[in-house]
């Protein structure tokens, strides 16, 4: 019994990582509520990793190796499977996060996007509120991760 639920385990953590590092058209599809999710509040939540940045929803945050300051390199392909977090209003920091450190971002289209501490944020089109998927996964160039309060990414 013990070795058939391991193997259920096992099965079901392969399938969870399937969406992460796959190619484009093997991705789960965004959900509707992606679409509606505002960032105008961040949070820190509890996940595996640790503490992390989160939208108001509770959906953790990533950040991209390849940016090192304001300017978003994630369009295209990269943009559909990490979508940046919209950034509609004023944005605040609730819950942990730092009021200082949350800001915004022009992208080419010329909607705004969020930073937090100085580097544009994204969600990961596999992710829900209190589900993270793809911590540490190398993708379009650089190393998609979550972050700290101060900013850090978590390693």
């Amino acid at each position: 019994m013990t070795r058939a639920r391991g193997a259920m385990g096992a099965a079901a953590l392969i399938g969870l990582l399937a969406g992460c590092g796959a190619q484009p058209a093997e991705r789960p599809a965004a959900s509707p509520m992606r679409a509606a999710a505002t960032a105008a509040k961040v949070k820190i939540v509890p996940s595996q990793f640790g503490r992390v940045l989160a939208d108001g929803r509770g959906q953790a945050l990533y950040l991209f190796s390849r940016e090192a300051g304001r300017a978003s390199r994630c369009y295209g392909a990269c943009a559909k499977a990490w979508p940046p977090v919209p950034a509609r209003g004023r944005p605040t920091a609730g819950g942990g996060a730092r009021a200082g450190l949350v800001g915004t971002t022009r992208r080419r289209d010329g909607t705004l996007q969020l930073t937090y501490a100085g580097r544009p944020v994204y969600y990961y089109v596999g992710d829900s509120p209190g589900r993270v998927l793809c911590h540490d996964v190398t993708e379009f160039g650089g190393v998609w991760r979550v972050m700290r309060s101060d900013g850090a990414p978590v390693r």
